[in-house]
């Protein structure tokens, strides 16, 4: 029986910025540390045979637009700030079929103990 075709990706993990997102104003004032991941699918068996990096996606590219998104302007919500950057990255990216992104809030202002709030959502593009 043949296994079902995994779609090629590649991953940016735990990129960090120092941003100013969330609903209080103290987040806004004073900022914190957020983490971001990407997973990107898109078709990499060109670029696996040319070992050209036209022919692929230059992740050192999409960090500099994803630190443009996360420390440009402040979000109230994390959820906005994974929505602006999926937007971004599937209209920049045409060879990007489907993405995910994950943004990690580690601190949240509030008086419990945990490792954070993860925000992942999954976008496709539409129209193919």
């Amino acid at each position: 029986m043949d296994k079902p075709n995994k779609p090629d990706k590649i991953s940016l993990s735990r990129m960090q910025f120092y941003a100013h997102h969330g609903v209080f104003p103290e987040e806004n004032k004073l900022g914190q540390r957020y983490m971001l991941d990407l997973d990107l699918y898109l078709p990499l068996d060109q670029a696996g045979r040319s070992d050209n990096l036209e022919d692929t996606i230059n992740y050192a590219d999409v960090y500099a637009r994803v630190k443009a998104i996360v420390e440009g302007r402040a979000y109230k919500l994390i959820e906005a700030l994974a929505e602006r950057v999926a937007e971004d990255l599937l209209q920049t990216y045409t060879s990007i079929n489907e993405l995910t992104v994950r943004v990690v809030k580690p601190h949240p202002p509030f008086a419990i103990f945990f490792d954070g709030v993860t925000v992942e959502i999954h976008r496709k593009r539409t129209g193919r």
